[in-house]
């Protein structure tokens, strides 16, 4: 049996291939709405965040052969437990990640290495800043941002419950909440800075996968400031940006067990 940790929809796409090329899988992901959508396709799946003793236990009680990393690059700690759990139970590590865009520095577009950095950038710049996070890093912005004088923190995130109790304790009012599921157009994005008079947009490069590129094409258009935050460097070992040099690995480790 093959694990996947997965949550995106390229990683039930990979998912999918991996049982097409044979082999028996299983899925975990952190969101009941993740859940439903491998359950869509019959994928089995576990719901839940899960410690690296907790994927060790797994993978021992499942007889997981390889533990296959297709978690969102910004999911830093998935990774690193996932990492620590198969070297404990001495599996096979192979991790999955979209390729990453080419963004250009320039005028209208900056780079920083992490999400304080973003907030520290956006609280010298101030104005209506559109925050595309999500809800994971939330109170780091609100934090350095709300109450700030001629500044509104804009967030958009998904409409779950759990998000909107967590704008109301740090204090992002309703006006200012955008709970919406992406992947969004440029023309949407485009109508949403509008709307709210966005003057810096902020987001992640979580790759094409991800509309990173139609959120930064919009604002280009509009000429609106945009600060991206790069990706965490993590030592991932063996690293594919595509499903078939993962499958492949797979085909190779389990013929060398077999």
């Amino acid at each position: 049996m093959i694990l996947v940790l997965a949550g995106t929809s390229d990683a039930r796409e990979l998912a999918l291939g991996i049982r097409a090329a044979g082999y028996e899988v299983l899925t975990t992901v952190v969101t009941e709405s993740a859940a439903k959508s491998m359950e869509t396709e019959s994928l089995p799946v576990l719901t839940g965040r899960l410690t690296s003793e907790d994927m060790k236990q797994l993978i021992e009680q499942k007889g997981i052969r390889i533990v296959v990393d297709a978690t969102h690059p910004f999911a830093e700690e998935a990774s690193k437990n996932a990492m620590a759990a198969a070297k404990l139970a001495v599996v096979p590590y192979v991790r999955f990640e979209r390729q990453s865009l080419s963004i250009e520095q320039g005028a209208l577009v900056t780079t920083v290495d992490d999400y304080k950095q973003a907030a520290e950038l956006a609280a010298d710049k101030r104005g209506n800043i559109m925050l595309t996070t999500g809800s994971k890093t939330l109170k780091i912005f609100a934090d350095r941002l709300i109450g700030l004088p001629d500044t509104r923190l804009i967030a958009r995130m998904l409409p779950r419950q759990d998000n909107m109790e967590k704008c109301e304790e740090l204090g992002i009012e309703q006006k200012n909440i955008i709970a919406m599921q992406g992947p969004f157009s440029k023309e949407l994005n485009k109508a949403l800075y509008d709307h709210y008079k966005v003057t810096l947009m902020i987001t992640k490069e979580s790759g094409k996968v991800g509309a990173v590129d139609e959120k930064l094409e919009a604002a280009l258009e509009m000429g609106i400031p945009s600060i991206v935050i790069g990706r965490p460097e993590l030592e991932y070992g063996t690293l594919y940006s595509d499903f078939n040099g993962v499958i492949q690995f797979i085909n190779d480790r389990t013929q060398k067990e077999d």
